[in-house]
């Protein structure tokens, strides 16, 4: 009897643990192709799932050259608590993965030690703005060719974000004037 009860308990709290932990669904395969202009120039981040890589990080850019075959050079800055904080560089590779209309590629990190892929869940038809994140559903982020949208433009791609899915709360860096 005591058996069944320990059981049933361990079941029980077994349950209220599940039902208590955040449950993050995948990330919605992208729907539509992406330009490969989207692997060439500077994009600035608008808005994010906070992450521990990019606490206090302001004024975050990612300048994108084209390579060949799908291979590109990332530099992503990221400045300590101001857009005009000190400046962290971080340089690495990527690729666009065959077969995904330049939907998805990948990021070599740490020398290429750790690979990380990406999705481009969504962008503009103009090329201005493009919704990127991690095919786990962990991760979004807004991306601008600007570093100041339009209110109208970022309402209408966070309102895009949370019709994805991303039902967690955004940060907005903070960016310098336009």
């Amino acid at each position: 009897m005591i058996r069944m009860k320990t059981t049933t308990a361990l079941a029980i709290a077994a349950a209220l643990a599940a039902s208590a932990a955040p449950v993050l669904a995948a990330a919605p395969a992208p729907s539509k192709a992406v330009s490969a202009g989207f692997y060439s120039g500077r994009w600035y981040e608008i808005a994010r799932i906070a992450n521990a890589g990019q606490r206090d990080c302001q004024a975050p850019t990612t300048q994108f050259v084209s390579g060949s075959a799908g291979a590109f050079q990332v530099t992503q800055i990221c400045r300590s608590g101001s857009p005009a904080g000190k400046a962290k560089t971080f340089n690495t590779k990527g690729r666009v993965l065959p077969s995904t209309s330049n939907a998805k590629f990948e990021m070599n990190f740490l020398g290429g030690i750790k690979k990380q892929e990406y999705w481009v869940l969504d962008c503009a038809g103009d090329g201005s703005w493009a919704i990127m994140a991690t095919p786990g559903g962990n991760y979004v982020w807004l991306l601008s060719r600007k570093a100041v949208m339009s209110e109208a433009s970022k309402a209408s791609a966070v309102a895009r974000i949370r019709a994805l899915g991303y039902a967690q709360k955004l940060e907005f860096p903070a960016q310098p004037p336009a």
